[in-house]
């Protein structure tokens, strides 16, 4: 009898050179099976030698971005393979970078975004037994859509909380005894400010372990130890995107972000050279996908900065998660600067509820300006982190209790006016 987690465990454990021929299989089975129905790939690909023979043949490829998708019109899903009649799913993705990409799902490319989340339920050990609640609202976005299917497909109770308020949601959490909770990081350590402010313990709820999304506060330590002491849970951070699929999960020991590599093939490249990077430095994620053949992706740029390590038979990690940003970066008096860094230190201040940094270009030079409800109303010492931590000096200020936004979805704690002139 087949045994879907037995083969997950299996794939997991192949060592590298095993690893690499079956991705090199399933990657050459696509490329036969899109070319030369998907034009997009047929344009891009045309005096490629097909197949492949190794896996170092991939750097002929061209990278794909956002803006390729994107520019080359067409309407929805400008990469897909099929005929628009064939695709039974519709999402976009955010917009919180430039303008909203459309990507279209066959039934069996949506059967395997649900197979990269079995990967993130393993991680979070989650079994048929589980409650799982959804604190996200559905909308074209693709959030947590997938997860919810998973957790059907795995025999869990599943219960949808959208169009609902905060308040509700740590109801009816309560209510069905939700055992694991999907949200983003923003609105974990939201939905725990809700509760303070009620006078409510979270922790009194019963949830095990919160699956976060859509942002990196999942693999951002302080971020982290806040979220788990207030739902007095296990977090598991996950990494994914509309574009590409459900490309990763973390763990309970917050080493980082695991890349499915039996579903997906990542490469990592120098944002400073464009040539290959080595094991821990800062390096760009290019992912290529294994199994969607109706919008399928090769040698996607994310934007995403990590630092990768190669494990012994496990797939490759990328400690600390998602580090930054290809444009997120802020050089401030030569010092280069992430907004996770910034995150990292305002969240070991327990009184500080939310903030927001703003960054402005002056004379060719990025300023930053760090705006925190702070309940101690003590900017000074936040700003004496800051520069110790990081050695540049910022200006804190303190803004009224509630006048920040909170967030649902992805949280939006940066704003970069480096592309006007002047003070914000």
């Amino acid at each position: 009898m087949h045994n879907p987690g037995a083969e997950r465990r299996r794939l997991q454990s192949l060592d590298r050179s095993s690893l690499e021929k079956y991705q090199l299989d399933r990657l050459n089975s696509l490329l036969s099976e899109i070319l030369p129905a998907n034009s997009f790939y047929s344009s891009a690909l045309a005096g490629v030698e097909l197949p492949l023979r190794s896996l170092a043949d991939l750097e002929r490829l061209p990278f794909t971005t956002k803006d390729d998708l994107i520019g080359a019109g067409g309407g929805p899903a400008a990469n897909r393979t099929w005929p628009v009649e064939r695709y039974v799913r519709f999402h976009q993705t955010s917009g919180t970078r430039g303008r909203p990409l459309a990507v279209l799902d066959t039934a069996e490319d949506w059967a395997w975004w649900i197979e990269c989340w079995q990967y993130v339920l393993d991680a979070a050990g989650v079994t048929p037994a589980d409650c799982v609640m959804m604190a996200f609202s559905f909308g074209p976005f693709i959030g947590f859509w997938s997860a919810y299917e998973a957790s059907a497909a795995r025999g869990c109770l599943v219960v949808p909380g959208g169009g609902m308020t905060s308040a509700a949601r740590v109801e009816l959490m309560r209510n069905s005894r939700a055992t694991v909770v999907c949200c983003t990081p923003s609105y974990a350590l939201h939905l725990a400010e809700v509760g303070r402010q009620r006078e409510f313990d979270l922790g009194a709820l019963g949830v095990r372990v919160l699956i976060l999304a859509g942002e990196p506060g999942g693999s951002i330590p302080a971020t982290r130890r806040r979220i788990e002491q207030a739902w007095r849970a296990d977090v598991i951070d996950h990494g994914g995107a509309t574009e590409v699929g459900a490309w990763g999960s973390g763990d309970c020991e917050g080493r980082g972000l695991y890349v499915t590599e039996s579903q997906f093939i990542s490469e990592f490249r120098s944002p400073t050279t464009g040539g290959r990077a080595k094991e821990g430095d800062l390096a760009e994620l290019v992912l290529t996908t294994l199994g969607r053949a109706g919008c399928p992706v090769f040698r996607y740029r994310t934007g995403d900065l990590v630092r990768p390590t190669w494990c012994e038979n496990r797939f490759v990690l990328l400690e600390g998660g998602i580090v930054g940003r290809t444009d997120d970066m802020l050089t401030v008096r030569g010092v280069n600067v992430f907004p996770t860094a910034l995150e990292e230190i305002l969240r070991g201040f327990p009184e500080v509820d939310e903030f927001r940094f703003t960054a402005s270009r002056i004379e060719e030079m990025d300023q930053v300006t760090v705006e925190v409800e702070d309940r101690l109303e003590r900017p000074t010492r936040i700003a004496e982190e800051l520069h110790l931590r990081l050695g540049l000096r910022m200006d804190v200020k303190c803004v009224p209790p509630g006048t920040l936004p909170r967030f649902e979805g992805k949280g939006k704690r940066f704003v970069d006016n480096r592309g006007s002139s002047g003070t914000p």
